[in-house]
């Protein structure tokens, strides 16, 4: 046997099997099996279920991608005899309705839903102090490191002041600790959203708006203009602050509408295309800090090449002391880094190499006195305690709504990413809905005091799980840790370089330029998916982040309408002895049933690709229905008038021409004729010939080698309006040259579109279905070994040749509607 490198051979019993029953079409199906049809809902029924819905999951902790979150969840609790087995509402179920409600208003019931909103209760009461918690504490004491400097670092990618990084890296956690469903996960700033928060700013607060003159001055701009920097970092926390709020607004109510699939549609060449890209924006930001060099801040479409021009204009304004100090950061972080990595099984906890970067370069600079001695850019002022919370400026959404919908998006899309990688090492699941919502109130919660938006960072993320975290308990731990830092280290952190800070930053952005080696490998296995992520990737550098992500979100959907306009179709035969079909083109022992074609069509069918299925059906059974039936019709009248003139008559050996007379009947077919003598009908005629037989006229009629047409449907997933009319059509058409058309493999959907589509009457009844593509075939069969065999034209030709009146084509009567005015007009051109 072929079984492809199995370890044993099947025994020869289980080898083949054999099964006997009835050919089964649709309505013979449903009527032996006692077809039971659903009833629909009642709306206490649905509001019941929707709630169901909600609970489960909210209290299943599955991740957005788990497909039995998007079914509404049957009732699980056990039924007691009366009670709940019958329609609520109906006789026997109204003495239950106090039960029911009992029973679903009870304590256990309702410690339940609080746990699905606050998942704390369910994993605090089981946490164990003794094996968790020292390994939380280890944890959250390297995390809260690791945070406290990106805090500040990430914070010169919002152009904000880099003291609200840290506000950034505390308050966040607070509220997820209560709200989160991931264990592993470390809340607060990551580049990318960072970036895109500070484009917002960015055009919302360009130093242009803030331009002075005389002495109150505080800084430059890249033309040398006085700028008063306090107004405007004022101004620039104001508008990141708010869009925070805004963005944590969105993520509540995407939470509570239970629409975390969302995320599903950011697939993960877009994501990596698109990360890829903000690490490379992240990367010419970064640059003029370290450089040390005065740019103007662009925003928009081509900002990153107008920033890179102008920094390589400026370039021979570098200060020496920042650039020795980033390049001298960025090569001894990332060595440290690849050391961690590659002795990850060695080395009991990664070494933190930010840190001892960080508290090495400001002890230099204070020491040596950089900023004086040579003009080095340093962090200058870290405020000290808590600033008190303030309203967000409402008059500022309209302005930033558009902004915020694709950050609230991104920022949730790599939490959920993140979070999904260590819940399926750790085998537990996060739940998607309700993780829009902890982070919406994270959002809201920090925007009141003035951070700007929280994700989770990937490096922070992995310095937290590889150190031994358990849950957020050494999230708590890190805030704690970062809590320190704003309340008593700050003011240490003042004689820093800036151009340390962007150099760890430039240097934690490795693993998503590494992303660029996905490429090849994406080429190699899916094509599609390599443009997308190309696509993307040059969409966000040219177009900026914002409208990189939806041209690429575009793309990536237009290619699968395109996969869905153009799917694979195939003309499909028989292996001898089976009933498996395979298409012709691939199996050389594939054989096609004589006088059958059967296509198999791989998409649901709609409006945009029924052209695709009516070319597909020309191409496989080798003539256009149309036509030839417009053809017929014109060799019918041209029989008639030869029939008339006595030119031709009919014998028991078919037609043939009288003795010495001209046979005009062989006259070419390309010369005009009077369109008032052919009025062609559209509708059935009754008159039958052999057309596959020689005919005395010459008329270029192509040959219908078929009777019969199968279409494998098991593929088609829905049917629209303009598809089940269409297919309507094509049936009567088939018919209407003698080609009878079946319908096999369809999926039980189908038949409840095409009755609400009023696709069965008398001439097109549910008998055509077939449950397989081999149960039509063999009622086929059975139907042409018992069909009456008889020669209908010398009878037809008979009748013209004795008739003295001109033979009327009768048409049958159907409704007008049924031909559209694209076949209409196909008719036309044909005739």
């Amino acid at each position: 046997m072929a079984a492809g490198g199995r370890a044993a051979e099947p025994l020869p019993e289980l080898s083949h099997y054999v099964v006997a029953r009835p050919i089964y079409s649709e309505p013979g199906f449903q009527e032996e099996n006692e077809r039971r049809p659903p009833l629909p809902p009642t709306l206490r029924e649905r509001a019941q279920a929707a709630c169901r819905w909600v609970r489960a999951a909210g209290g299943s902790r599955g991740a957005p991608s788990r497909g039995h979150e998007l079914q509404p969840p049957r009732d699980e609790e056990p039924r007691t005899p009366g009670c709940g087995q019958t329609r609520p509402g109906s006789p026997a179920s109204v003495g239950c309705v106090h039960h029911l409600f009992s029973r679903r208003c009870s304590r256990k019931r309702a410690f339940q839903i609080a746990k699905s909103f606050l998942p704390i209760l369910e994993w605090l009461p089981n946490y164990r102090v003794k094996e968790w918690l020292i390994s939380d504490i280890i944890s959250g004491l390297s995390t809260g490191l690791v945070a406290t400097l990106q805090g500040l670092a990430y914070a010169l990618l919002v152009a904000v002041p880099v003291g609200y990084g840290l506000y950034s890296a505390f308050f966040p956690i607070l509220t997820y600790f209560f709200l989160g469903t991931s264990r592993h996960i470390s809340v607060g700033p990551f580049p990318v959203v960072s970036l895109m928060v500070g484009s917002v700013v960015l055009s919302m607060a360009p130093d242009e708006n803030f331009l002075i003159e005389g002495s109150n001055a505080t800084g430059t701009n890249g033309t040398g203009a006085l700028i008063d920097t306090e107004s405007r970092d004022a101004q620039r926390v104001l508008i990141a602050s708010t869009l925070t709020f805004l963005v944590g607004i969105l993520q509540v109510i995407f939470g509570v509408l239970q629409i975390g699939f969302i995320v599903r549609y950011l697939a993960d060449p877009l994501v990596g295309g698109f990360t890829t890209a903000a690490a490379f924006q992240v990367l010419v930001s970064q640059l003029k800090i370290v450089l040390n060099v005065s740019t103007k801040n662009y925003n928009g479409v081509l900002s990153i090449i107008y920033t890179l021009v102008e920094t390589f204009e400026k370039i021979g304004t570098t200060n020496i002391a920042d650039l020795i100090a980033g390049l001298l950061t960025i090569f001894v972080c990332m060595v440290v880094k690849e050391i961690n990595d590659r002795f990850k099984h060695k080395i009991p906890i990664p070494i933190p190499i930010e840190v001892i970067v960080t508290i090495v370069a400001t002890g230099i600079s204070y020491a040596a006195d950089l900023e004086k001695k040579y003009n080095a850019g340093i962090v200058k002022s870290i405020p000290r305690g808590f600033l008190p919370p303030e309203p967000p400026n409402v008059s500022l959404f309209s302005q930033m709504i558009a902004a915020s919908f694709s950050i609230a998006v991104v920022a949730y899309a790599i939490a959920v990413s993140v979070g999904k990688v260590y819940a399926t090492k750790y085998d537990y699941a996060i739940d998607g809905n309700q993780e829009f919502i902890a982070f919406g109130f994270s959002n809201i919660f920090s925007g009141a005091f003035s951070c700007f938006v929280a994700t989770t960072a990937l490096s922070r993320t992995a310095v937290q799980e590889s150190t031994g975290g358990k849950t957020q308990v050494a999230g708590i731990i890190s805030a704690g840790i970062v809590l320190i830092s704003i309340v008593a280290l700050g003011k240490l952190l003042e004689p820093l370089q800036k151009s340390v800070l962007a150099a760890v930053v430039i240097a934690n952005l490795k693993g998503m330029f590494m992303q660029v080696f996905d490429v090849p490998r994406l080429w190699r296995q899916n094509k599609v998916d390599a443009m997308i992520w190309v696509f993307t990737c040059i969409a966000s550098i040219i177009l900026g982040l914002d409208l990189g992500l939806l041209a690429g979100l575009l793309f990536g959907l237009l290619t699968v309408v395109l996969r869905v306009q153009f799917p694979s179709w195939g003309g499909f035969g028989n292996i001898p002895g089976t009933d498996i079909y395979k298409k012709v083109k691939d199996y050389k022992n594939v054989i096609e049933p004589e006088g059958v074609k059967i296509l198999k069509f791989s998409s649901p069918i709609f409006y945009a690709n029924i052209d695709g299925l009516k070319s597909s059906l020309k191409s496989t059974v080798g003539f256009d229905a149309v036509k030839v039936y417009n053809k017929r019709l014109k060799a019918l009248r041209k029989i008639q008038k030869l029939i008339k003139k006595g030119k031709l008559k009919a014998t028991k050996n078919g037609i043939i021409s009288e003795p010495g007379i001209n046979n005009e009947a062989f006259e070419t077919d390309e010369e005009p004729e009077d369109n008032q003598d052919l009025q062609v009908p559209t509708k059935e005629v009754e008159i039958q010939v052999d057309w596959n037989s020689e005919l005395p006229v010459k008329v270029n009629i192509p040959k219908v080698p078929i009777h019969s047409l199968i279409l494998d449907f098991g593929a088609v997933t829905f049917l629209d309006i303009v598809a089940v009319r269409s297919i309507k059509t094509i049936i009567k058409e088939f018919e209407r040259i003698d080609v009878r058309v079946y319908f096999a493999s369809y999926q039980d959907n189908l038949i409840s579109q095409l009755e609400r589509g009023a696709f069965f009457d008398d001439t097109v009844r549910k008998d055509i279905f077939f449950l397989t593509v081999h149960d039509a075939v063999l009622y086929i069969r059975n139907q042409m070994t018992y069909s009456d065999n008889q020669d209908p034209i010398f009878e037809k030709i008979s009748l013209m040749q004795e008739s003295k009146e001109p033979i009327e084509f009768s048409e049958a009567s159907q409704p007008d509607d049924e031909l559209d005015v694209q076949e209409e007009a196909m008719r036309r051109l044909a005739s």
